[in-house]
């Protein structure tokens, strides 16, 4: 019964998930917001939704280490096996925006991710403080996309009437609360029953389990060659994942964990969100062109992306993470 729940409640977040993007971004299309504007923030949320879900029941059921693991584990798998999968399929061209702008910030929340966490307790002031820095990045992101002008008559993003966009996201967040707590209790009651901490379970198997939206996204937007969005989902979904999942999540209830039992998580999450940048900036021609060090940076920002190559070793990299947690 409780593998019955398990996969019930990941199957009931999968589709959930989809259907609030679909309608997140039907609604974002009709405001006339850039294709990487709508990756970084409405299909990011949607696909950072079941994460949401899952860290609130859990932290309420009084299982923090699923809620932090969740959220640890589902940033590991966005980019090194996500990221990497996508890469494998259609190399992906990396914006401007991307390395000037999301990368950073994906990194800044989760430096401060870490050090929240690292005296053992996110409180209620810290994750508030988290949430606000996302309200504000979300802002500025929104700001700068209509100031620029960025054409969204370039999209092919279906088109659904806002009555119907809007049930999709009613019907989807209840699907999401469901699906949440189905997978919740069957999570922990399978780690009890096989004697595996609620650690691994929650950075491994509900952790896969809630990114399987991103995968989706990402996948549906290579095949499409809309690499804003493919990487525009993941680097947002880490973004919301820890500013709002956690955020929030704290807010409700302070997260209590063991510092000593998640550093080693916490650490390949800030090593794969390093290695992805290093993927992505071609040092090897920035090498033969050491001698003009002025025009480096716009170099730089006009010649990055992620190959197949990238996407090999991002993979082999969560695969080895998973097989060293068991």
């Amino acid at each position: 019964m409780d593998y019955i729940k398990l996969i019930g409640g990941l199957l009931l977040l999968v589709v959930s998930g989809d259907y609030l993007v679909r309608g997140g971004v039907a609604i974002a299309s009709k405001l006339k917001i850039s294709t990487l504007v709508i990756g970084m923030t409405v299909v990011a949320f949607g696909t950072s939704a079941p994460e949401l879900l899952v860290s609130v029941q859990a932290a309420l059921m009084g299982n923090p280490e699923i809620a932090i693991g969740n959220v640890v584990g589902s940033n590991i798998a966005n980019i090194a096996f996500i990221l990497g999968l996508t890469a494998l399929v259609y190399p992906l061209v990396v914006s401007k925006n991307s390395i000037k702008i999301d990368w950073p910030m994906m990194m800044i929340a989760t430096i401060l991710f870490l050090f929240a966490a690292s005296n053992g307790e996110i409180s209620r002031i810290e994750g508030l403080s988290g949430f606000m820095i996302l309200v504000f990045f979300v802002i500025f992101q929104i700001y700068k996309s209509r100031k620029e002008n960025i054409a969204s008559e370039e999209q092919e993003i279906p088109q659904i009437p806002i009555w119907l966009a809007i049930v999709y996201i009613i019907g989807s967040g209840a699907g999401l609360a469901f699906g949440a707590d189905f997978l919740i209790d069957g999570a922990s009651n399978i780690a009890k029953s096989l004697g595996v901490s609620e650690r691994i379970i929650g950075v491994s198997i509900v952790a896969f389990g809630t990114s399987l939206p991103e995968l989706a996204a990402s996948l549906s937007a290579a095949l499409k060659k809309e690499t804003d969005i493919a990487i525009g989902n993941i680097i947002g979904s880490n973004i919301f994942n820890i500013l709002c999942v956690i955020g929030l999540t704290s807010l409700i209830k302070p997260i209590n964990l063991d510092w000593n039992t998640f550093s080693y998580d916490f650490y390949w999450m800030l090593a794969i969100s390093f290695l992805l940048l290093l993927l992505i900036i071609p040092f090897w021609i920035i090498m033969k062109k050491r001698k003009n060090i002025i025009s480096l940076p716009e170099f730089i920002l006009n010649n990055s992306k992620l190959g197949r190559i990238g996407g090999i070793i991002l993979a082999i990299s969560y695969i080895y993470y998973i097989y060293t947690l068991f």
